[in-house]
Formats: C-alpha cells, sequence, structure tokens
C-alpha cells in the first residue's frame, strides 16, 4: 500500500483561502485492482484534478482483502474505485457487501469498475451491494470517469456534512442539558470548552491526530486574563492573554472585544458573550484543523447555549448574592443584640464552609450549608435581652428558657419552601445537640444529628471561645484545642473535630480575616 498526494500546481481554479498550514486536507480515494497499470492510469487521469480546492490522496491496494484492511484503517475515505474480479470472481463485491454490512460505513462512496460485466451485472450489484456507481473499464473515458469521482464527492461531501451536522447536535444537545447544572463560572467555563472541543471531532478518530486547545477569559482590572483552559492552555490559568497567545491571534481577541462580537478565522475561533448585567467573557479556540462551513454553523448553533449559559449562571449568582445577603443580614441582627459586631456569622459561613470541603461534601452542599449556617441562632430573636446579654451565671429558669431558642429557629424557618431557609432550620434546631445525646433540644446522637448542624457546632463553639464575648474573654488557643480534644465523640463528630484540628491554621486565617478592622488583632 502506498499513498501519494495528487496537487495541481497550473490549476486555474481559485486557491484555497486558509494558509498553510492549516490548508484542507486532500481527499482520500483508495484504488482497489490487481493491475497496476489501471492505478498509474487513474492517477494520470487525476494529476491536475482538484474538488472545492482539495486535491486527491490516493491509496493503492491490489485484492479484495486490501480493500477491507484499508477501509478499516482509513474509514474517512470518500471514494473507492473498484474492481469486481481479483483474487477470486466476487472479491470486489465481498469487499463492499464487507464495508457496508460489517464496517458499518455508509458515508464512503463505492464505484465499482469491472473488466468483466457478465461476472457483475449492473442491475444486480447496484441493488444487492449497495454501489453507487457502475462502469465498464472497456467503454470507461477520461471524462466519465473525472465526472464520477466528482459526483461522488459531492454525494460524500454533503453526507458527510449531514452526518456531522447531527452527530453535533446530539452531541450538543447532550452537553447543554448539564450547562445549568454548574454553580461556578470556572466549572461552566470548562464545561463549554469541553463539549465545544467535542462539536469539532471528526466522525472517525483517524481525521485527526491533534488535540483542540481552547480557553475562557475574563477582564479583571484591566487585564484580560485565563480563567480555565483546555489543551496546553490548561497550564496558563490566572494569566495575562497577551503572555499566552500569538501576535496574530491576540489582534484577533482584540477584535473581537473591540467589536463585541464572536469572529471565525482559519482554524480559530474567538468567541464574545455578554450578559445583560454587563459581565463579558470571551472563549478562543485553537482547532488542528481549519473550521469548515458545518463546523462555523454548529458553533453559531452552540453560542446560543452559551449565551443562556451565563446569563443563568450569572442570575444564579445574584439569587445566591441575595440569599446571603438576607441571611446575614439576619445573623448579624441577632448578634447585635449580643453585643457582637456581625462578623461572627461571617466567619461561621465560611469556616463552615472549609469543614464541609474537608469532610468532602459536594460543591452545591458546601455553599447551601455557607448560606444557611449564619441563622443558626435565629431563634434568640425570642429571648430577653436581659437573659441573652446576663453576665452573670444563668438561673435554671434562665437556662430553660435560653435553650429555647434552637425550636424557635426552627419554628420560625421551618414554614419556607426555600431549601436555605430550610435548611436553616435543620441547623437552628440541632446545633445544640451532642454526639453522645445528651444535648438539646431532641436529645439526637451520632449520626442521626445532621451533617450540617454537626459542623456548625464545632464552628460555632470554636469561633465563640476564641472571641471575646459581653460575657467572657477570649480562650487561649491552647485552652481551646484541649477543650476539642476532650469534647471530641462526647460534645463532637470524632471524625470532624480530626478534620478541624488537622486543619486547624486555615480556620486561624478566617478569623484573622473577619476581625474588626480586618486584621488578625482579635485572633487567637
Amino acid at each position: 500500500m502506498n499513498e501519494r498526494l495528487l496537487f495541481n500546481p497550473t490549476t486555474t481554479q481559485p486557491q484555497q483561502s486558509i494558509p498553510e498550514p492549516y490548508a484542507l486536507p486532500p481527499w482520500r480515494v483508495l484504488i482497489i485492482d490487481d493491475d497496476p497499470d489501471v492505478h498509474a492510469l487513474t492517477e494520470v487521469v487525476f494529476r491536475s484534478y482538484t474538488f472545492e480546492q482539495r486535491p486527491i490522496a490516493f491509496i493503492s491496494g491490489f485484492s479484495g482483502h486490501d480493500a477491507k484492511r484499508l477501509l478499516r484503517d482509513y474509514p474517512e475515505t470518500a471514494v473507492i474505485l473498484l474492481d469486481v474480479v481479483m483474487e477470486n470472481d466476487h472479491a470486489g463485491l465481498e469487499a463492499a457487501r464487507y464495508i457496508r454490512s460489517e464496517l458499518k460505513n455508509r458515508l464512503v462512496r463505492i464505484i465499482l469498475r469491472t473488466g468483466q460485466p457478465g461476472q457483475a451485472p449492473e442491475s444486480r450489484v447496484i441493488d444487492d451491494y449497495d454501489i453507487n456507481d457502475y462502469k465498464e473499464k472497456s467503454t470507461l473515458s477520461h471524462q466519465s470517469l473525472v465526472t464520477a469521482m466528482t459526483t461522488s464527492l459531492r454525494s460524500y461531501r454533503d453526507l458527510h456534512t449531514i452526518e456531522t451536522t447531527r452527530q453535533g447536535l446530539n452531541r450538543m444537545i447532550e452537553g447543554a442539558a448539564h450547562f445549568y447544572e454548574y454553580s461556578s463560572l470556572g466549572d461552566l467555563a470548562v464545561g463549554i470548552l469541553t463539549q465545544l472541543v467535542a462539536l469539532l471531532q471528526p466522525l472517525q478518530p483517524s481525521d485527526s491526530s491533534a488535540a483542540s486547545h481552547c480557553f475562557a477569559a475574563t477582564t479583571k482590572k484591566g487585564s484580560l486574563n485565563l480563567y480555565a483552559g483546555l489543551g496546553h492552555f490548561s497550564e496558563a490559568i490566572g494569566q495575562p492573554v497577551e503572555n499566552v497567545v500569538s501576535t496574530e491571534v491576540l489582534t484577533l481577541i482584540q477584535q473581537a472585544l473591540t467589536n463585541q462580537e464572536s469572529l471565525f478565522q482559519g482554524n480559530h475561533y474567538c468567541g464574545f458573550f455578554t450578559t445583560r448585567r454587563g459581565f463579558q467573557n470571551l472563549l478562543y479556540l485553537q482547532a488542528d484543523r481549519p473550521l469548515l462551513p458545518v463546523d462555523r454553523e454548529l458553533i453559531r448553533v452552540f453560542a446560543i447555549h452559551i449565551a443562556s449559559a451565563f446569563e443563568n449562571l450569572f442570575l444564579t449568582r445574584e439569587v445566591i448574592n441575595t440569599q446571603k445577603s438576607v441571611t446575614f443580614t439576619l445573623g448579624e441582627v441577632i448578634e447585635a443584640r449580643s453585643g457582637d459586631t456581625g462578623k461572627h456569622v461571617r466567619r461561621v459561613a465560611e469556616s463552615s464552609r472549609l469543614l464541609a470541603t474537608l469532610a468532602g461534601l459536594s460543591g452545591d452542599a458546601c455553599e447551601l450549608l455557607s448560606l444557611a449556617s449564619p441563622m443558626h441562632d435565629l431563634g434568640k430573636i425570642g429571648i430577653p435581652d436581659h437573659i441573652l446579654n446576663k453576665p452573670d451565671k444563668l438561673t435554671p429558669d434562665e437556662w430553660h428558657l435560653i435553650r429555647e431558642h434552637t425550636s424557635i429557629g426552627a419554628r420560625i424557618l421551618g414554614t419556607s419552601d426555600q431549601e436555605v431557609i430550610r435548611t436553616g432550620a435543620i441547623i437552628a434546631g440541632q446545633h445544640h445537640e451532642k454526639w453522645d445525646g445528651s444535648g438539646y433540644p431532641a436529645g439526637l446522637a451520632g449520626q442521626k444529628i445532621h451533617i450540617f448542624a454537626r459542623i456548625t457546632a464545632i464552628i460555632d463553639v470554636f469561633d465563640a471561645l476564641a472571641n471575646k464575648r459581653p460575657y467572657k474573654d477570649a480562650w487561649p488557643l491552647e485552652q481551646i484545642i484541649s477543650l476539642f480534644r476532650a469534647e471530641s465523640g462526647r460534645h463532637f463528630d470524632p471524625d470532624l473535630v480530626a478534620l478541624f484540628l488537622d486543619h486547624l491554621d486555615e480556620f486561624l486565617e478566617i478569623q484573622g480575616a473577619f476581625q474588626d478592622g480586618g486584621d488578625a488583632s482579635g485572633a487567637p
């Protein structure tokens, strides 16, 4: 087997507008015939031939066995010039049946050429073997062969376009359905980039040996920086775009930003997207081949989903930010009654998120906990100030009354249909339960206490001990650590305590970040 590229240096047809090295690949054509002269003559006929500015790459085979093997190796073949009688009287027909039935290749166009038409009557083989054209060698002229090739290539091109579009739309539908599940911009961008690359995957893996490279970028503090990337851009996250692309690509990107439009050029795609709030995203794709018209149409359709996904994410984030503002405000109002500045609820939110992450909870669960945990003491709204802020030891009646804040909070929050508020009800009602069952209000023990409440309990106690309150000074860090070790398996979930103490430095950083004035002066 050998492959020969036949270019026409004197063709009068317009040259391919895409410059090298991104010129479109040649059409691959198999010549399957046991007569070497047929191969040589065919090459002479097509030496100056191009179809849509693309030449032909011939691959030679000399038997039905070769035909089967070569189609397995080169499934992207456009046309087969197939002899009938080779190693046996029906070798070509057997190969044709194998191609259609075994390889399931319906795209390749089969032109049957025979010098013995009696062995394979045209009327029978066209129907029985899914042959696309039938030529008798004795009557085959130069022009008729060129006409047959052009017709076959045009048919292959159209079928290939239809199949590419079908597969691309299927990939698009399957992938886009997940876009609305992402809660972070980075995750969404990676999902979009992955799907964008998948859209351009060839029908057959051997069509391409190179990978596409792409990134997502946005403007921050006057600089266009990458925040997601695939291929060789995956190592450039956080860098300015001008540091990772060529001057030519940077010019294309700047043009897209200036004109606020998406652009195609050769094997490059630069997508510009903006939300109704004015947030701008730029997607760049460097494909391993020129972007064909069908690729561009698929990307244009896909861009509708991309724009919608970005808009949905920012609307969702706006809702989340609103929820966060509400829950922080509620928590801060309660803490203000206790003489605290309100930074307690922010420390609890961030520390709860951290401990949940360390415990292996999902990203969505960690976010939900960080939104709901600031409401853990909401029930204190029903406790009189003189009891809530009493500097002396509480009487038994006062202690009984202040314990009611858990039930009050659960009752107030439990009437909502919103997930964040309902989660706040669980935390408010259970964050004073203890691992050994000695807590309140229900005496729950172990795993029966919701993990959100178990996490909040550790964080709430730690923050209360580490910071000055009207009725107490902050504890020394060594004393806090001793208490948690002593209460592990009694008051607190022992696995969570171990995680907390193993990563104590990270929790202390949060303490320092949310003190009055934004410094760590109040941290233990």
